[in-house]
């Protein structure tokens, strides 16, 4: 049977007691990390979510309370009562190391069976089986630690917004579906029969209406929901800090916003930011890093070799640029003795694996490169190569020649592999804003340009005069933050012009219908007189997820979805019922 705290109050967190403690009596509670029986003397390790602190019991602790900790086992809840003193033997590994509390009263408030894997902060258990038990995994500290900083980092984000005039706004978690790039989840209506809500992917439309009705900084952690596939950076369900804001240029949100992360990891990890942020045009990104992400953390750019090569006898060279693509290379300085042939082997398959044809490569190894190309070449043609490549001997120069749309991506992960490969990246953090986006890119399987952010960006006005003829001419006044190579937030300026709303929606070819069934109300409201504005969403869970070092999201959501977007422990997503479905007016095809 299981006791109460009765009179007992807690006094202290495990893991705040200090030696300016020793003397005081104080109540804990916790669960046993460990129990140490040594015959006349027992300790057990009581842990909360802010340490661990020893209990002791000793020939002169009553016998009653000295039987209770000779049961107490891994995982059992206790509430303990006794005075802070000094440990004969200290632990330095743990900040309460210098004292212990001796008891004098102990109750067994919950026992536990013994867990399917030991509750350790380094476990090697598998993943999986501790997502199954994730609320014993959460004990882990590790994993409470990666949770708390998030939470940090939403307390500052909010008070950052507060003091600077923001108004925190819900926006409804049932929607209109509504094409934004992903696949909607959707809800049907019970009501409306055959007829569903979306959960938003984001508060898009919602925030825009607010500017509208004159709140003109918003600001909303808000859970948004996307059907797609998963990843380590990737959740079905995320937290989102929106924001919008009336009356502002560009420049002026991406100061807000910069000023938010230098408040961030002044209060969060101690670091003093320096701004403004280093920014590249999308073209600069990709051209020199192969992604509107990048990593900017490390050298070997991209180098574009297409010209010294474009006649050359080397047939994969001279045919990719004939055809209006490009050769191009990274270089991997020192890296001869590391990258051996087996090891571009793998690489090989890797960029295969990811949409290139192959990989051409340079090892100087020796006094002269290893280059199986080389004899298609002449010396000038080599020697050219090399000279714009910067190569000497210890180097290996690795090149994809395909079209632009293979080979800059394709370079662009093999340069995060090859960097990590030789262990060539700083610990440190490196910010990014990325501008100057296209506002259309070409779809590939429909044969249409489509909108590669939403279709409410505003373009540059020097780029309407292509809007007909030339899409791919079109700038948007669109900007991303990215950080070490990780999307943390993406915005844009918004379209409020109604005439050129109609425009844009044309160019993308959406008929009348479409619209109206899209996008009636947000258009309906522009005829309203609609401000200036723009915005950004920011991930929180990426931020919590770099902060704090983690390696996937899973690691700093409480419940997370594994990679076919099912929950382990809830064993969520599940068959319903027929009555349910019923209700509902759905059938469900076996």
């Amino acid at each position: 049977m299981a006791e109460f705290m009765g009179e007992l109050r807690r006094t202290n967190y495990c893991g705040e007691l200090r030696t300016e403690h020793i003397g005081k009596e104080v109540v804990v509670c916790g669960w046993v990390a460990k129990q140490r029986d040594l015959g006349q003397l027992i300790f057990i390790d009581l842990r909360d979510r802010t340490g661990i602190v020893q209990l002791a019991f000793d020939d002169e602790t009553d016998k009653a309370v000295f039987d209770k900790a000779f049961t107490a086992r891994a995982e059992f809840v206790l509430c303990a009562k006794g005075k802070v003193r000094e440990r004969a033997s200290k632990n330095k590994d743990i900040p309460t190391g210098d004292i212990e509390v001796i008891v004098n009263d102990l109750r067994v408030l919950s026992k536990a069976q013994t867990p399917p894997f030991e509750i350790v902060d380094e476990s090697k258990t598998a993943e999986e089986l501790r997502l199954k038990y994730r609320y014993l995994d959460l004990r882990r500290k590790p994993l409470q630690d990666n949770i708390i900083l998030r939470s940090k980092i939403a307390k500052v984000a909010r008070d950052y917004f507060y003091e600077n005039g923001f108004i925190e706004i819900e926006t409804p978690m049932l929607i209109k579906s509504t094409p934004e790039g992903a696949r909607d989840y959707l809800v049907p209506s019970r009501i409306h029969k055959g007829s569903f809500y979306a959960l938003p992917q984001s508060p898009q439309i919602y925030k825009q209406l607010l500017m509208l009705s004159g709140f003109d900084r918003y600001i909303q952690l808000a859970r948004c929901f996307r059907d797609e596939d998963l990843r380590a950076d990737r959740q079905p369900e995320f937290t989102q800090i929106d924001m919008e804001l009336s009356f502002a240029s560009m420049e002026e949100i991406m100061e807000i916003n910069e000023g938010l992360f230098k408040r961030l990891f002044k209060e969060v990890l101690g670091k003093e930011l320096t701004t403004p942020f280093e920014k590249l045009t999308y073209s600069e990104a990709m051209n020199r890093f192969g992604s509107d992400k990048p990593d900017v953390r490390f050298g070997m750019e991209i180098t574009d070799v297409s010209e010294v090569v474009k006649d050359c006898g080397f047939g994969v060279f001279s045919g990719a640029v004939k055809n209006g693509g490009s050769v191009r290379a990274i270089t991997a300085k020192n890296a001869a003795s590391i990258l051996t042939r087996k090891e571009i082997d793998k690489l090989t398959e890797y960029v295969r694996g990811i949409g290139a044809k192959g990989l051409a490569f340079i090892r100087w190894v020796d006094k002269e490169p290893s280059c199986g190309f080389k004899k298609f070449l002449s010396d000038d043609e080599f020697n050219g190569i090399i000279n714009k490549v910067g190569a000497e001997q210890g180097d290996v120069v690795l090149f994809v020649a395909d079209k632009n749309s293979v080979v800059l991506p394709t370079l662009g992960a093999l340069r995060l592999k090859v960097a990590k490969k030789l262990d060539i990246i700083p610990d440190v953090f490196k910010f990014v804003w990325i501008v100057d986006f296209p506002f259309f890119e070409f779809d590939e399987e429909s044969g249409e340009w489509i909108a590669m952010h939403h279709p409410f960006t505003m373009p540059k006005e020097d780029c309407l005069q292509y809007l007909d003829n030339d899409k791919g001419k079109v700038v948007a006044k669109a900007y991303d933050l990215t950080l070490n190579g990780t999307e943390l937030s993406s915005g844009s300026i918004r379209i409020t012009d109604y005439e050129l709303q109609q425009k844009m929606f044309r160019a993308l070819k959406l008929t009348d219908e479409e619209i109206e069934a899209k996008f009636g109300f947000l258009v309906e409201a522009y005829k309203y007189g609609a401000p200036p504005h723009g915005g950004m969403g920011i991930g929180l869970d990426r931020i919590a997820m770099l902060l704090s070092g983690a390696d996937s999201l899973r690691d700093v959501t409480a419940f997370p979805k594994v990679q076919n977007a099912s929950e382990l422990m809830s064993e969520s997503p599940a068959p319903v019922d027929d009555e349910s479905l019923d209700v509902l007016g759905i059938k469900v095809e076996q």
